[in-house]
């Protein structure tokens, strides 16, 4: 798939390359300029937390997607906002643990690659850990059907983060994810 895409995974500092990120994520999630200003100390502080993996996808040189996560923190803003909705169906265990995928993000014209199954794959399995969990807009997109492929099932539904119009899901995951060019 390399040689296909020309792209590779590299390690990145997430600090240093926080507003090209930013732009990334901005094309491929559609995230107007207030809402790029907003997240950019996020990204900062991201970046700052201990055991945080941030991989990018190059490709003569672009940045053409990215994807970070670190070990869940119950303490996190995340975590305490899907923390009821585990726990309501009996997984609150999957907060402790499980390294957090935070943000998994390729360009348009490179979706459809394999660029987004090479990031994940590539950070879950840095990670140290035997668990990862995510979450994903709660729909039938193309995002959920890659995060299924690899071995990632719902945990919780209809979660409702502050200010988002649109629900999201939680999906956890055994490590290694699954190969999913490999049948099963």
């Amino acid at each position: 798939m390399e040689q296909l895409t020309g792209v590779t995974i590299e390690a990145i500092d997430l600090a240093a390359w926080a507003p090209a990120v930013l732009e990334v994520q901005a094309v491929a999630f559609g995230l107007g300029p207030h809402e790029v200003a907003v997240r950019l100390p996020i990204v900062g502080r991201h970046a700052l937390q201990p055991g945080v993996v941030a991989l990018g996808a190059m490709a003569g040189g672009r940045l053409v997607g990215f994807g970070y996560g670190m070990p869940n923190q119950r303490s996190h803003w995340w975590s305490t906002v899907i923390e009821p909705y585990l726990a309501a169906r009996g997984h609150e265990g999957w907060l402790d643990g499980v390294f957090a995928v935070t943000e998994l993000h390729v360009l348009p014209e490179f979706q459809g690659l394999g660029v987004g199954t090479r990031l994940i794959r590539s950070l879950c399995g840095r990670s140290g850990l035997d668990r990862s969990i995510l979450s994903a807009i709660d729909a039938e997109t193309p995002a959920r059907r890659l995060y299924r492929s690899l071995g990632y099932r719902d945990l919780a539904s209809a979660v409702r983060f502050p200010n988002t119009a649109r629900p999201y899901a939680v999906m956890g995951a055994h490590l290694p994810l699954r190969d999913p060019a490999r049948p099963s």
